[in-house]
Parts: structure tokens; sequence; C-alpha cells
């Protein structure tokens, strides 16, 4: 039975859907994945993941493509950089063969909640990794709970691809150079939350982040990466506390297809004033262009988008690579799962 949900107005939040799935770790080996439509974690109350912040995640997306497949896009890099996180935090990893079995059979489980290809909405994918052992002390779990669940999920911004406003704000850092920032823990987010519930109080779409050492420096947009386009060429932030995403990745590979130039370094603030598009990029809104960043403590704006709509270039990336995670223009990198669904 088909749910009864309006998918053209749907927002980036949470519905249930009917199944996830789960993987036990204990005794130093992962359990075969377990198919469950329990909607709840059980957890002793001196979990680590509660008290000491060992929890990773991920989010992917499953498309319903115009051929009718379904396509997942770069799990094998999301399986990848949760290896990552998992090594950072010192949590037991999961296997890229564990990690793909268990979002092919999670969205096979749920298929009936993967969006019409119309709707313009998505099937979110959310892998959780969370240290269980009971322990005071502070010290890494031994036993892990590694899930996926699922929700279809609208846009990240409500109006789509168009343009954001940003606000730069220096008295909250998102992550130290040599913290947490490289990796995708709960801790980084939290660490967002005010200074997002900030810049929405001020009227803007979202916070942006300047180096934690020096404040001198281009870092996130808010939890997203951050790219500048000048001179046919794509340039975005080199840090050690950013998260390296698999969209800008990905973009930058495209970019390159596309003939661009493509430069990975340190961005100095007042390079803003010459860039002639510039976007955040992630997995929730693939890229959201942006109008212009503003300094309110030093009192300028950097108008980015001379017309308040979308570059050509950013236009471009974004056609180009949701058209790949579509099926519709040629995955000549091999980055879909496609799924006869």
């Amino acid at each position: 039975m088909e749910p009864q949900i309006e998918w053209n107005k749907i927002g980036f939040g949470y519905i249930p859907t009917d199944y996830n799935i789960r993987s036990y770790y204990h005794n130093g080996k992962w359990s075969e994945p377990e198919v469950t439509d329990d909607l709840n974690i059980s957890l002793s109350i001196a979990a680590t993941c509660l008290h000491y912040g060992q929890e990773a995640f991920e989010g992917l997306k499953a498309r319903r493509c115009p051929d009718g497949k379904v396509r997942i896009f770069r799990l094998e890099e999301n399986a990848a950089r949760m290896q990552a996180t998992a090594r950072g935090i010192v949590m037991a990893e999961v296997s890229t063969e564990l990690f793909r079995e268990m979002a092919i059979k999670v969205v096979e489980l749920n298929k009936r909640f993967i969006p019409p290809y119309e709707s313009g909405a998505s099937l979110y994918i959310r892998p959780l990794l969370i240290g269980t052992s009971a322990q005071v002390g502070v010290s890494p779990a031994e036993d892990y709970t590694f899930l996926m669940f699922v929700t279809p999920v609208g846009p990240y911004f409500k109006g789509g691809f168009a343009t954001n406003n940003y606000m730069i704000v220096r008295q909250f850092d998102r992550s130290a150079p040599l913290g947490t920032g490289r990796y995708k823990v709960g801790g980084n987010y939290a660490a967002s939350l005010l200074a997002n519930h900030m810049a929405h109080e001020q009227g803007y779409a979202c916070e942006f982040y300047l180096d934690a050492k020096e404040k001198k420096y281009i870092d996130e947009c808010g939890a997203a990466n951050f790219f500048g386009i000048r001179d046919n060429t794509y340039i975005t932030p080199k840090s050690t506390s950013i998260l390296p995403s698999i969209t800008n990745k990905s973009l930058q590979q495209v970019a390159l297809d596309l003939g661009l130039r493509v430069e990975c370094r340190q961005i100095p603030e007042e390079e803003l004033l010459t860039f002639e598009e510039a976007g955040a990029c992630g997995t929730a809104a693939v890229i959201s262009p942006i109008n212009k960043i503003d300094d309110v403590e030093k009192g300028v704006s950097y108008q980015i988008s001379k017309d308040g709509k979308p570059g050509p270039i950013s236009t471009l990336l974004y056609n180009r690579l949701t058209g790949i995670m579509y099926g519709t223009e040629p995955d000549i990198h091999g980055w879909n799962t496609v799924l006869d669904l």
C-alpha cells in the first residue's frame, strides 16, 4: 500500500518508515544484520554514546529516477568517511561490505517510501554508529550498535535551488583545527546550534564560519562546505577542521570534467569580494547558491550574486551532478549503485 504522503509538500524532516536494520559489535566482530520495525533503541543509562560522545553518523540519498530505477549516490564514499570517523574517535569500524549490504537492504525494505521522480523529493538514508558499553570511565566502548533508517525528505532549503544569505559569526567556533571537525560526529553539530539560531533570528539562512585559529580564512557554511567561482576556477577551502564533503568532492570532479580548474587552498575572507559565484554544498541541498555574506561585526557585506539568482556555472554544476544522481547524465565515474525496485 502506498503511504498517504503529499510528496511535493514534504520538508527536510523525519517521517517514520516501515523498517530499519541493525548490526551489533561484540567480542570483536559484527553480527549479521537484523531487520526490525521497532523505531526505538534500548540503551544502558551508562552507554558511552550518551556520556562521552562516541557517536558517528552519515547521510546519503536514494532517488527514484526517470528510467524507473533507484540510484544510491556514492555509498562507498560514505562508508569510507564513517570508517575515518570511527578511527578518529576510537570506535569499531564498519566494513564497506556491511555498510553497502545494509544500505541496499534498508532501501529495498522501505521502497514504498521512495518519492516519485516528479516530486523532487528523495529517500534519505541515515547510518548511525554508537558506543553502547555501560561504563563511567572515560575510555572507548567495547560494544557498538550500527543501524540504518530511512525517511523521505524534500528540499533542505524551502526555496530549493535558489540563493540564500549568510552571516559570518566570530564568537563561535564549529570545531578546532586539530579537533573533530573532519569527522562526522554529533558534537560538531551541537557546537553549531547556537550560532545557527542566532543567524536565523537575524533573518539569515545560515551562519558562516571563519577558521578557529586566526579568524582569517573561510571555513564552512554552517554544516556545509563552501566553494567560490572565479575566472573559470572552482575554489574551495583546505582546512583540517572541515568535514570532507562527498558532494564537494564530486563537484570538484564534475568541474574538471567540464573544463574548469580546481583549487583547494586557504581562502582569506577578503577574497569573497572577488568571487563571481559562490555556494554551500552538501548531501541535503547538493548546492545552495549564495546571494550575499554579511560580516555584521565589521559592517561589511559581500554581495556575490549580482541579480539575486544562481550563477551560470553553479547552475551547470548543479544540473550535471543531479543529472548523474538521477541517471539522466552519463555516470562516467561509476558513482551510483543502481537498484531495480
